[in-house]
Protein backbone atom coordinates (compact mmCIF):
# COMPACT_ATOMS: atom_id res chain seq x y z
CA UNK A 1 0.00 0.00 0.00
CA UNK A 2 3.12 2.64 0.84
CA UNK A 3 4.39 1.56 -2.13
CA UNK A 4 1.41 2.46 -4.29
CA UNK A 5 1.35 6.27 -2.29
CA UNK A 6 4.88 6.72 -3.30
CA UNK A 7 4.41 5.95 -6.83
CA UNK A 8 1.06 8.10 -6.80
CA UNK A 9 3.06 10.75 -5.46
CA UNK A 10 6.52 10.33 -7.65
CA UNK A 11 3.78 10.69 -10.50
CA UNK A 12 2.85 14.26 -8.79
CA UNK A 13 6.13 15.53 -8.46
CA UNK A 14 7.02 14.03 -12.78
CA UNK A 15 3.96 15.68 -13.59
CA UNK A 16 5.04 18.99 -12.29
CA UNK A 17 8.50 18.91 -13.37
CA UNK A 18 7.15 18.72 -16.87
CA UNK A 19 4.24 21.21 -17.01
CA UNK A 20 5.41 23.57 -14.68
CA UNK A 21 9.08 23.06 -15.56
CA UNK A 22 7.36 24.78 -18.88
CA UNK A 23 5.60 27.59 -17.56
CA UNK A 24 8.87 28.45 -15.39
CA UNK A 25 10.78 28.14 -18.59
CA UNK A 26 8.77 30.49 -20.30
CA UNK A 27 9.41 32.95 -17.97
CA UNK A 28 13.37 32.40 -17.89
CA UNK A 29 13.20 33.39 -21.62
CA UNK A 30 10.63 36.30 -20.57
CA UNK A 31 13.71 37.29 -18.79
CA UNK A 32 16.52 37.58 -21.41
CA UNK A 33 14.38 38.94 -24.47
CA UNK A 34 15.86 41.81 -24.17
CA UNK A 35 14.37 45.77 -23.90
CA UNK A 36 10.68 46.09 -24.90
CA UNK A 37 11.81 46.84 -28.69
CA UNK A 38 13.56 43.60 -28.92
CA UNK A 39 12.08 41.49 -26.97
CA UNK A 40 8.31 42.21 -27.92
CA UNK A 41 8.17 39.35 -30.32
CA UNK A 42 9.59 36.83 -28.28
CA UNK A 43 7.41 38.18 -25.10
CA UNK A 44 3.86 37.91 -27.61
CA UNK A 45 5.16 33.87 -28.51
CA UNK A 46 5.58 33.18 -24.95
CA UNK A 47 2.10 34.83 -23.72
CA UNK A 48 -0.07 32.74 -26.35
CA UNK A 49 1.81 29.75 -25.00
CA UNK A 50 1.38 29.92 -21.42
CA UNK A 51 -1.58 32.22 -20.74
CA UNK A 52 -4.68 29.84 -21.27
CA UNK A 53 -3.17 26.99 -19.09
CA UNK A 54 -0.47 28.57 -16.49
CA UNK A 55 -2.89 28.77 -13.57
CA UNK A 56 -4.42 24.90 -14.18
CA UNK A 57 -0.48 23.45 -13.84
CA UNK A 58 0.13 24.22 -10.40
CA UNK A 59 -2.71 21.82 -9.10
CA UNK A 60 0.11 19.39 -9.29
CA UNK A 61 2.22 20.91 -7.05
CA UNK A 62 -1.02 21.11 -4.32
CA UNK A 63 -1.08 17.56 -5.38
CA UNK A 64 1.65 16.91 -4.54
CA UNK A 65 1.86 18.58 -1.33
CA UNK A 66 -1.06 17.14 0.02
CA UNK A 67 -0.11 13.41 -0.97
CA UNK A 68 3.11 13.69 0.82
CA UNK A 69 1.49 15.15 4.24
CA UNK A 70 -1.34 12.29 4.22
CA UNK A 71 0.37 9.19 3.05
CA UNK A 72 3.98 10.19 4.12
CA UNK A 73 3.48 12.68 7.66
CA UNK A 74 6.56 12.46 8.98
CA UNK A 75 9.07 12.98 5.87
CA UNK A 76 6.74 15.97 5.45
CA UNK A 77 6.98 17.25 8.75
CA UNK A 78 11.14 17.16 8.18
CA UNK A 79 10.96 18.24 4.80
CA UNK A 80 9.21 21.42 5.74
CA UNK A 81 10.53 21.95 9.48
CA UNK A 82 14.39 21.88 7.63
CA UNK A 83 13.48 23.37 4.27
CA UNK A 84 11.16 26.48 5.07
CA UNK A 85 13.04 28.61 3.90
CA UNK A 86 13.38 27.78 0.25
CA UNK A 87 9.97 26.40 -0.30
CA UNK A 88 8.45 30.11 1.14
CA UNK A 89 10.82 31.52 -1.36
CA UNK A 90 9.22 29.01 -3.62
CA UNK A 91 6.19 29.89 -2.69
CA UNK A 92 6.46 33.72 -2.40
CA UNK A 93 7.82 33.28 -5.94
CA UNK A 94 5.07 31.43 -7.22
CA UNK A 95 2.63 34.40 -6.03
CA UNK A 96 4.73 36.93 -7.47
CA UNK A 97 4.91 35.02 -10.57
CA UNK A 98 1.38 35.30 -11.11
CA UNK A 99 0.53 38.77 -9.96
CA UNK A 100 2.99 40.07 -12.80
CA UNK A 101 2.11 37.76 -15.43
CA UNK A 102 -1.77 38.50 -14.69
CA UNK A 103 -1.30 42.65 -14.36
CA UNK A 104 1.64 43.66 -16.66
CA UNK A 105 -0.81 43.85 -19.50
CA UNK A 106 -3.31 45.18 -17.26
CA UNK A 107 -1.88 47.82 -16.55
CA UNK A 108 -1.08 51.45 -18.52
CA UNK A 109 2.00 53.13 -17.64
CA UNK A 110 5.04 51.75 -19.55
CA UNK A 111 7.10 51.54 -16.03
CA UNK A 112 4.19 49.85 -14.46
CA UNK A 113 4.30 47.01 -16.80
CA UNK A 114 8.22 46.50 -16.73
CA UNK A 115 8.07 45.85 -12.96
CA UNK A 116 4.89 43.88 -13.18
CA UNK A 117 7.59 42.21 -16.55
CA UNK A 118 10.20 41.89 -14.32
CA UNK A 119 8.52 40.05 -11.45
CA UNK A 120 6.89 37.74 -13.55
CA UNK A 121 10.49 36.69 -15.25
CA UNK A 122 12.58 36.78 -12.58
CA UNK A 123 10.12 34.56 -10.09
CA UNK A 124 10.02 32.49 -12.89
CA UNK A 125 14.14 31.67 -12.39
CA UNK A 126 13.42 31.21 -8.36
CA UNK A 127 10.99 29.27 -8.19
CA UNK A 128 12.85 26.10 -9.90
CA UNK A 129 16.04 26.86 -8.14
CA UNK A 130 14.47 26.16 -4.98
CA UNK A 131 12.70 23.39 -5.91
CA UNK A 132 15.80 22.06 -7.02
CA UNK A 133 17.78 22.74 -4.23
CA UNK A 134 15.07 21.16 -1.86
CA UNK A 135 15.09 17.94 -3.83
CA UNK A 136 18.95 18.12 -3.55
CA UNK A 137 18.74 18.65 0.71
CA UNK A 138 16.48 15.29 0.29
CA UNK A 139 18.39 13.41 -2.02
CA UNK A 140 21.81 14.53 -0.50
CA UNK A 141 20.40 13.22 3.25
CA UNK A 142 20.28 16.70 4.71
CA UNK A 143 17.04 16.29 6.02
CA UNK A 144 16.87 14.12 9.36
CA UNK A 145 14.15 11.82 10.31
CA UNK A 146 11.95 11.80 13.13
CA UNK A 147 9.97 15.24 12.29
CA UNK A 148 13.16 17.07 13.53
CA UNK A 149 14.15 20.25 11.68
CA UNK A 150 17.93 19.99 10.38
CA UNK A 151 20.21 23.39 9.67
CA UNK A 152 17.56 25.97 7.93
CA UNK A 153 20.57 27.03 6.11
CA UNK A 154 23.68 24.53 5.42
CA UNK A 155 20.59 22.44 4.31
CA UNK A 156 19.91 23.85 1.18
CA UNK A 157 22.61 25.92 0.59
CA UNK A 158 25.41 23.49 -0.25
CA UNK A 159 27.19 21.89 -3.52
CA UNK A 160 24.43 19.16 -4.22
CA UNK A 161 21.44 21.37 -4.00
CA UNK A 162 23.19 24.19 -6.05
CA UNK A 163 23.76 22.10 -8.38
CA UNK A 164 20.33 20.93 -8.85
CA UNK A 165 18.96 23.96 -8.56
CA UNK A 166 20.44 25.12 -11.38
CA UNK A 167 19.90 22.28 -13.04
CA UNK A 168 16.35 22.83 -12.70
CA UNK A 169 16.63 26.27 -14.06
CA UNK A 170 18.32 24.84 -17.24
CA UNK A 171 15.68 21.63 -17.97
CA UNK A 172 13.28 23.87 -17.33
CA UNK A 173 14.43 26.46 -20.08
CA UNK A 174 15.15 24.03 -22.21
CA UNK A 175 12.06 22.13 -22.47
CA UNK A 176 10.03 25.37 -22.19
CA UNK A 177 12.35 26.42 -25.76
CA UNK A 178 11.31 23.40 -27.16
CA UNK A 179 7.64 23.97 -26.57
CA UNK A 180 7.63 27.39 -27.81
CA UNK A 181 8.86 26.23 -31.19
CA UNK A 182 5.96 24.42 -31.58
CA UNK A 183 4.01 27.66 -30.81
CA UNK A 184 5.86 29.77 -33.17
CA UNK A 185 5.32 27.21 -35.82
CA UNK A 186 1.44 27.23 -35.17
CA UNK A 187 1.79 31.00 -35.19
CA UNK A 188 3.34 30.75 -38.93
CA UNK A 189 6.44 32.90 -37.31
CA UNK A 190 9.11 31.76 -38.73
CA UNK A 191 11.61 34.29 -37.17
CA UNK A 192 10.60 33.07 -33.99
CA UNK A 193 10.72 29.74 -34.73
CA UNK A 194 14.74 29.36 -35.33
CA UNK A 195 15.04 32.00 -32.41
CA UNK A 196 13.38 29.64 -30.14
CA UNK A 197 15.28 26.83 -31.45
CA UNK A 198 18.60 28.38 -31.68
CA UNK A 199 18.16 28.48 -27.50
CA UNK A 200 16.69 25.36 -26.84
CA UNK A 201 20.02 24.12 -28.28
CA UNK A 202 21.91 26.43 -25.71
CA UNK A 203 19.77 25.32 -22.63
CA UNK A 204 19.97 21.48 -24.02
CA UNK A 205 24.04 22.13 -23.74
CA UNK A 206 23.91 24.38 -20.22
CA UNK A 207 21.61 21.62 -19.26
CA UNK A 208 24.56 18.71 -20.04
CA UNK A 209 27.06 20.69 -18.19
CA UNK A 210 25.65 21.11 -15.11
CA UNK A 211 24.56 17.58 -15.48
CA UNK A 212 28.25 16.59 -15.86
CA UNK A 213 29.90 18.78 -13.32
CA UNK A 214 27.12 17.45 -11.20
CA UNK A 215 28.54 13.52 -11.42
CA UNK A 216 31.45 15.04 -9.73
CA UNK A 217 29.50 17.12 -6.84
CA UNK A 218 27.14 13.94 -6.62
CA UNK A 219 30.49 11.51 -6.06
CA UNK A 220 31.67 13.92 -3.10
CA UNK A 221 28.53 14.99 -1.96
CA UNK A 222 25.75 12.70 -2.11
CA UNK A 223 27.40 9.23 -2.28
CA UNK A 224 24.30 7.31 -1.76
CA UNK A 225 22.21 9.11 -5.07
CA UNK A 226 25.13 9.09 -6.91
CA UNK A 227 25.45 5.03 -6.79
CA UNK A 228 21.38 4.85 -7.33
CA UNK A 229 22.27 6.98 -10.19
CA UNK A 230 24.85 4.61 -12.13
CA UNK A 231 23.36 1.58 -10.60
CA UNK A 232 19.96 0.95 -10.70
CA UNK A 233 18.73 4.41 -12.00
CA UNK A 234 20.87 4.25 -14.43
CA UNK A 235 18.37 2.82 -18.00
CA UNK A 236 16.86 6.17 -16.45
CA UNK A 237 19.46 8.45 -16.96
CA UNK A 238 20.25 6.74 -20.56
CA UNK A 239 17.01 7.43 -21.49
CA UNK A 240 16.70 10.79 -20.98
CA UNK A 241 20.13 11.91 -22.44
CA UNK A 242 18.88 9.69 -25.73
CA UNK A 243 15.25 11.57 -25.56
CA UNK A 244 17.18 14.99 -25.39
CA UNK A 245 19.30 14.18 -27.87
CA UNK A 246 16.49 13.13 -30.14
CA UNK A 247 14.80 15.82 -29.37
CA UNK A 248 17.39 18.44 -30.77
CA UNK A 249 17.62 16.62 -33.85
CA UNK A 250 13.74 16.91 -34.28
CA UNK A 251 14.13 20.50 -34.02
CA UNK A 252 17.15 20.99 -36.47
CA UNK A 253 15.30 20.77 -39.53
CA UNK A 254 11.63 21.83 -38.96
CA UNK A 255 9.81 21.33 -35.87
CA UNK A 256 8.18 17.74 -35.85
CA UNK A 257 5.74 17.35 -33.26
CA UNK A 258 8.26 14.31 -31.94
CA UNK A 259 10.44 16.63 -30.53
CA UNK A 260 8.00 17.69 -27.73
CA UNK A 261 7.29 14.37 -26.53
CA UNK A 262 10.99 13.55 -26.67
CA UNK A 263 11.70 16.81 -24.53
CA UNK A 264 9.52 15.46 -22.21
CA UNK A 265 10.57 12.25 -21.86
CA UNK A 266 14.18 13.63 -21.17
CA UNK A 267 12.69 15.65 -18.06
CA UNK A 268 10.78 12.93 -17.18
CA UNK A 269 13.57 10.46 -17.26
CA UNK A 270 15.65 12.67 -14.81
CA UNK A 271 13.27 13.39 -11.86
CA UNK A 272 12.11 9.79 -12.21
CA UNK A 273 15.79 8.30 -12.05
CA UNK A 274 16.57 10.26 -9.23
CA UNK A 275 13.58 8.57 -7.55
CA UNK A 276 14.96 5.11 -8.73
CA UNK A 277 18.11 5.95 -7.36
CA UNK A 278 17.01 6.94 -3.68
CA UNK A 279 14.52 4.14 -3.70
CA UNK A 280 13.18 2.71 -1.09
CA UNK A 281 13.93 5.29 0.94
CA UNK A 282 11.62 9.04 1.84
CA UNK A 283 14.91 10.08 3.29
CA UNK A 284 17.79 8.68 2.21
CA UNK A 285 19.47 6.07 4.44
CA UNK A 286 17.24 7.18 7.40
CA UNK A 287 13.39 6.68 6.59
CA UNK A 288 12.05 4.03 4.29
CA UNK A 289 8.77 4.78 2.22
CA UNK A 290 7.32 1.67 4.23
CA UNK A 291 8.39 3.35 7.72
CA UNK A 292 7.59 6.44 7.23
CA UNK A 293 3.53 5.76 5.95
CA UNK A 294 0.35 6.70 7.30
CA UNK A 295 -2.23 3.92 8.47
CA UNK A 296 -3.09 1.59 5.45
CA UNK A 297 -6.76 3.36 6.24
CA UNK A 298 -5.58 7.04 5.20
CA UNK A 299 -3.26 5.66 2.25
CA UNK A 300 -6.47 3.35 1.03
CA UNK A 301 -8.63 7.17 1.24
CA UNK A 302 -5.47 8.72 -0.90
CA UNK A 303 -5.78 6.01 -3.42
CA UNK A 304 -9.58 6.46 -4.16
CA UNK A 305 -9.19 9.82 -4.35
CA UNK A 306 -6.79 10.26 -6.63
CA UNK A 307 -8.53 7.46 -9.14
CA UNK A 308 -11.59 9.82 -8.45
CA UNK A 309 -9.69 12.59 -9.60
CA UNK A 310 -8.29 10.67 -12.63
CA UNK A 311 -11.65 9.99 -13.72
CA UNK A 312 -12.91 14.09 -13.28
CA UNK A 313 -9.95 15.67 -13.48
CA UNK A 314 -7.58 14.68 -15.74
CA UNK A 315 -9.73 14.87 -18.70
CA UNK A 316 -10.85 18.31 -18.47
CA UNK A 317 -6.91 18.72 -18.17
CA UNK A 318 -6.88 16.75 -21.77
CA UNK A 319 -9.84 19.06 -22.98
CA UNK A 320 -7.97 22.41 -22.07
CA UNK A 321 -4.58 21.28 -23.48
CA UNK A 322 -6.46 19.81 -26.71
CA UNK A 323 -8.52 23.59 -27.19
CA UNK A 324 -5.01 25.41 -26.50
CA UNK A 325 -3.34 23.40 -28.99
CA UNK A 326 -5.76 24.03 -31.68
CA UNK A 327 -5.67 27.91 -30.23
CA UNK A 328 -9.59 27.76 -29.36
CA UNK A 329 -9.01 29.64 -26.05
CA UNK A 330 -8.71 33.02 -25.39
CA UNK A 331 -5.19 33.77 -24.71
CA UNK A 332 -5.00 35.45 -20.76
CA UNK A 333 -2.66 38.55 -20.64
CA UNK A 334 -3.02 40.23 -23.95
CA UNK A 335 -4.12 43.19 -23.77
CA UNK A 336 -6.50 46.11 -25.77
CA UNK A 337 -4.16 48.57 -27.56
CA UNK A 338 -4.13 51.49 -24.47
CA UNK A 339 -2.77 54.69 -23.51
CA UNK A 340 1.20 54.26 -22.29
CA UNK A 341 2.98 56.61 -19.91
CA UNK A 342 5.69 56.84 -17.75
Amino acid sequence: MSTTAAVILFAAVTTYAIFGGADFGAGFWDLVAGDAHRGQRPRDVIDHSIGPVWEANHVWLIFTFVVLWTCFPTAYASITLTLFVPLTLAALGIVLRGAGFAFRKAVFRTRDRRNFGAAFALSSVLVPFCLGAVAGSIASGRVPDGGAPGDPWSSWLNPTSITLGLLAVCMAAYLAAVFLVWDARRLGDADMLTYFRLRAVTAAVAAGVVAVAGIFVLHQDARYLFNGLTSRALPLVIVSMVAGVASLLMLRDRARPGARLAAVAAVAGVVLAWGVAQWDYLLPQTLTVATGAAPNGTIQAVIVATGLAALLIVPAFVLLYTLDQKSLLPEESVSDAGPTGE
